[in-house]
């Protein structure tokens, strides 16, 4: 199960030529070896071969993490939701003009917050 990834340039590397040279069981006793094997064309990255188990443990995590987010972005949504429900008060409008029409005497001081 993955529980830390290495960067790209710690993993084992395997040229492209010697994919084709040592076949797939090749490839698979590097895997068993070295839990990644990254295969390079012309000595850049090409491509990262993972075994099927730690390629699920990502898919794994990775769905957490979009859940993890989607629930964050639900609470801010609830949030802004309840802000600007401020605005459908049945008083909001009069207030407003209220406020508009009033000269802005701040004497130094910032309003701001829900009692204004």
């Amino acid at each position: 199960m993955a529980t830390q990834l290495d960067p790209i340039d710690d993993l084992h590397s395997v040229s492209a030529s010697d994919v084709k040279k040592q076949g797939w069981r090749g490839v698979t006793r590097a895997l068993q070896e070295h839990g990644a094997v990254l295969v390079t064309n012309h000595d850049r990255p090409e491509a990262v071969i993972v075994s099927a188990e730690e390629y699920t443990a990502l898919v794994v995590l990775s769905r957490q993490e979009a859940s993890r987010t989607e629930s964050a972005l639900d609470e801010l949504r609830r949030r802004f939701d309840d802000r600007l429900g401020v605005l459908r008060a049945p008083a909001t409008g009069a207030r407003l003009r209220s406020a508009m029409r009033g000269g802005s005497r701040l004497k130094g001081k910032v309003k701001a917050g829900s009692t204004y």
